[in-house]
This record gives structure tokens, C-alpha cells and sequence, in this order.
């Protein structure tokens, strides 16, 4: 019998895992026209969750994404030892709580080239 109740655990452990699996959502960051100027925006009236999946499309060499904290965020600056991402089509996975995101390339951020994302 005691081992009949490990089964179960176990499988209803697979089972949660594989329910949060299916619930995770790929969004383009700035939908058709990219992660580019004016971005900024882009989150609002989205519902994100961690385990989401932003992709950033952009033309290699033409901007980065840079994950950084808030202050990264409100000064348009890199803090050291920030993930950076350089090739386009980047794919980042969202974490519980306020998510961060630049391109670090000068003047773009200040354009609007940031977003916050809040996931759940």
C-alpha cells in the first residue's frame, strides 16, 4: 500500500510540472516590428509568467539586449557582469518578479529601447 502512495505522488508531482510546462508562452518583444526604438511600451496589457519566453529579434550587430537591474534600467547603464545578448532572435526566460531589459548601445535606451516586465 505504501508504495501505491509513492506512485501517485510521483505522478501527480509530473503531472504539476508538465501543467506549468504547457502554460508558458513565447512573446516577440515589440511583436512584428522587433525589439527597436520605442518599446518601452510594449508590455502594457500583457499578463507575463515566469517561465515565459521574450524573444528579441533584431539584425545581428544593429542593437544587444542586456538584462540589468532597476537602476540598469532607470540610468540606461550596464551593470558589471550583466548577461548580454548580441545576436538576434535572443530568447530569455522570464523569472518570478520584475524583469529588466536594455539594448546598451549608446544613445538607444534613452530612445525608448528598455522594457520592465513584471511576471507572475
Amino acid at each position: 500500500m505504501e508504495m501505491n502512495m509513492k506512485i501517485v505522488f510521483v505522478l501527480c508531482i509530473v503531472v504539476l510540472i508538465q501543467t506549468e510546462m504547457a502554460h508558458a508562452v513565447e512573446y516577440k518583444v515589440g511583436d512584428s516590428g522587433g525589439w527597436t526604438f520605442n518599446t518601452v511600451g510594449w508590455p502594457k496589457g500583457k499578463r507575463f509568467r515566469a517561465g515565459d519566453i521574450l524573444t528579441f529579434n533584431y539584425p545581428n550587430g544593429a542593437h544587444n539586449v542586456v538584462v540589468v537591474n532597476k537602476d540598469g534600467y532607470n540610468k540606461c547603464s550596464t551593470p558589471r557582469g550583466a548577461k548580454v545578448y548580441s545576436k538576434g532572435g535572443d530568447k530569455v526566460k522570464l523569472v518570478k518578479g520584475q524583469n529588466y531589459f536594455i539594448c546598451n548601445y549608446a544613445g538607444h535606451c534613452e530612445s525608448g529601447m528598455k522594457i520592465s516586465v513584471f511576471a507572475m
